[in-house]
């Protein structure tokens, strides 16, 4: 029996049977779930171990990286540059980033990019993680890139671009690449323990990430085959393992659409800032309107890169999140939004409900949206009214 430390609200019981429930039945090896609801922690648990070995114990400060869950942090970053308005969401990204209009790109609007519909789901020559690492070299390839379709027709998942090609906009109207934007900004005025960039000093207390299936040339090759090419590019250039993220270069650099470091303390409190009418505690981040406005709904489809995995199913990403919908991956209420990481991490934000979630992991499990032990929590929380 794992050993479950924290705090459970009476209220929310099923989440801490469902945590336990993770580490019982769904083969979790360390991982932590906070929820909040009406601003008030209601659960705050974490268990397990921080590495392979069973060695060190998961405890209340242990840092992850959270794969994509990134992505609504960046986002946050970005709408709080609309919020002042010094980002324009309908204006060219060639207005912020002159380099970016090669290859017909003169006129593609800043939401296609927040929204994975800017046909850059990944790069066209060969890209390695080392390269991924170069922020220079990525962005300059980027803004080289001709779109793999027609922009705005329909939502390729760009599950490594995204965090390049938003933070550089964020670095051409800030001055400040996003992790430097995100600290100055938002976490470290609220303290909050998310860090896109983590400083070497902090690496003593990162979970090791671990991968339980096979990434071999011949297993990669078997899931691509048959894949739009797009869909190619994003998840195979470069192909990225929990070896990659466990190294000490990949937690310095600033990868912000996969390499966020923080605990699920830290992803509850920064998508709680959407839950809670754009506040955290007494300080406003993001107006209301500001919030309404990244919820967006930009056109549901089969998505290029995502449809496969989902049995061709629809989706509808908002202006950097993922909507609930009729999926109901963030709950029972569809206009509720989130996002997923690789293998299991989630942010979630109900502005109706008043309910924000952070789940945080290190083993890697084979989804990735939807992940079994995510979606046993967000039932948990809602009880019979979440979809099943």
């Amino acid at each position: 029996m794992v050993e479950i430390h924290g705090l459970c609200d009476s209220a929310f019981s099923a989440v801490r049977d469902a945590f336990e429930d993770n580490f019982e039945q769904r083969g979790e090896l360390g991982a932590a779930v906070t929820v909040l609801a009406g601003g008030r922690t209601v659960v705050d648990l974490w268990a397990g171990h921080a590495d392979a070995a069973r060695t060190r114990s998961w405890d209340q400060d242990t840092l992850v990286n959270v794969w994509s869950t990134t992505k609504g942090v960046v986002a946050l970053c970005a709408h709080i540059l609309v919020d002042r308005g010094l980002l324009e969401l309908d204006a060219p990204v060639a207005k912020y980033w002159p380099e970016f209009a090669a290859a017909g790109k003169d006129e593609l609007p800043v939401r296609h990019l927040l929204s994975h519909r800017a046909g850059l789901a990944g790069l066209r020559e060969p890209h390695t993680t080392t390269d991924l690492c170069d922020w220079e070299l990525t962005a300059s390839r980027l803004a080289a890139t001709e779109p793999w379709w027609e922009p705005g027709t329909v939502s390729g998942y760009h599950a490594v671009t995204w965090g390049h090609l938003i933070g550089e906009i964020i670095r051409r109207v800030s001055g400040l690449l996003p992790g430097d934007f995100l600290r100055a900004e938002v976490t470290g005025p609220l303290g909050i323990d998310f860090h896109i960039g983590l400083p070497s000093a902090e690496h003593g207390r990162v979970a090791e990430l671990v991968q339980p299936f096979a990434t071999s040339d011949s297993a990669v090759a078997e899931m691509l085959a048959g894949l739009h090419p797009a869909a190619v590019a994003a998840l195979a250039n470069p192909v990225l393992t929990a070896a990659d993220a466990n190294t000490g270069a990949w937690r310095r650099a600033q990868v912000p659409a996969a390499n966020g470091h923080g605990t699920a303390r830290a992803v509850a409190a920064l998508y709680g800032v959407a839950a809670f009418g754009g506040r955290h505690g007494d300080r406003q981040v993001l107006s209301p309107e500001a919030v309404e406005r990244a919820r967006e709904g930009q056109g549901s489809c089969v998505d290029l890169v995502l449809g496969a995995g989902l049995g061709g199913a629809e989706t509808e990403f908002a202006l950097g999140y993922d909507l609930s919908g009729p999926r109901g991956s963030y709950g029972p209420n569809p206009r509720a939004f989130g996002h997923d990481g690789y293998g299991g991490s989630c942010g979630l934000a109900d502005p109706e409900n008043g309910i924000a979630m952070g789940y945080v992991m290190n083993r890697i499990g084979y989804s990735i949206v939807d992940d079994p032990r995510k979606m046993a929590l967000v039932q948990a929380i809602y009880g019979d009214t979440a979809p099943r």
